[in-house]
């Protein structure tokens, strides 16, 4: 439990996984006083209303960040920018704006320009997540010993920050702050590509299932099991990811064909030292994950779902 309140007033706009998690985890802590909330359509309200999501669901962003001091964006990354200039005359000098995205040079740009300037602006990503989306799939533990990065512009209030970083501290999050465009091909690399390679993977396998009789589906193992479980993620999300956050996802693109290319010529050539030296060398970045104690070796790996 936290000493008490971080923020009097908490605005979620945007009732998703995260979103939902956030309210579970920030009313568990007792990290604010009230939280509103708004999704874009009336079903989703309903939902929420209906499970007890928010303190109050309201029919618009404006009614929801009517005198917050902090305002959370979670919506799509491309849909940010016009959620900004929504909200922005209806915010309270003061307040602090953050987003949850996974690209955050992108949601600068968008958002940055639509804000007035007496309210603070940290952006940030909590790196957490599951395959499911809705506000029923949220949780209180999501972020528990996850990592949540903050990237302040430059000249933003150190205090406006330190408080965004109680509060995700609260929620079980360790805090780290990071420059935009670093984040971005951080990103690339651990999330990003790796998405995009499981799309992949399972259109081709949808592809294979045509001609296998669904064998592909029905004698699945682990590997291609987990492939459908990141695949199964929310489309609009990452179609947004993908296209605000390209030059930093085609660059590690190109190196991960490049690596494919050399893996390919030793299959071909019958070279299994060089397998077996590039494959112990990356089993050690798994091993290091664990260690470091961002998953387990529990043959669930670590995502059962832990009621709120």
């Amino acid at each position: 439990m936290s000493d008490g309140p971080v923020y009097d007033k908490v605005a979620l706009i945007g009732l998703g996984l995260i979103a939902s998690s956030m309210f579970w985890a920030g009313r568990r802590a007792g990290l604010a006083g009230h939280v509103s909330g708004y999704a874009r359509t009336q079903a989703t309200r309903d939902t929420a209303r209906e499970i007890g999501l928010c303190d109050s669901v309201c029919d618009s962003a404006a009614a929801a960040v009517a005198d917050a001091d902090l305002v959370v964006l979670a919506v799509p990354v491309g849909a940010m920018g016009a959620v900004a200039a929504e909200i922005a005359p209806h915010l309270k000098p003061g307040a602090t704006v953050t987003d949850v995205g996974s690209v955050k040079r992108r949601v600068i740009e968008d958002v940055g320009p639509h804000l007035p300037d007496h309210v603070h602006f940290v952006p940030g990503h909590p790196l957490a997540g599951t395959e499911h989306s809705g506000p029923e799939s949220g949780f209180a533990t999501l972020f528990r010993n996850r990592w949540c990065l903050l990237v302040p512009a430059p000249g933003t209030s150190p205090d406006a920050v330190l408080r965004l970083r109680r509060y995700w501290e609260g929620m079980g999050a360790q805090v780290d702050e990071m420059e935009a465009d670093h984040h971005d091909l951080v990103l690339a690399v651990t999330s990003h590509t790796p998405h995009l390679i499981a799309y992949t993977m399972v259109g081709v396998a949808d592809d294979m299932r045509r001609v296998t009789d669904s064998e592909v589906i029905k004698y699945s193992a682990a590997g291609f099991r987990d492939f459908t479980r990141i695949a199964a993620s929310d489309p609009t999300m990452w179609r947004d990811v993908f296209l605000t956050n390209k030059d930093a996802t085609l660059e590690v693109l190109g190196r991960f064909t490049e690596e494919l290319f050399a893996l390919q010529r030793a299959i071909r050539t019958g070279d299994g030292a060089l397998l077996h030296d590039y494959f112990t060398r990356t089993r050690a970045i798994r091993r290091g994950i664990i260690e470091a104690g961002q998953d387990t070796d529990a043959p669930d790996f670590g995502r059962a779902k832990v009621e709120r």
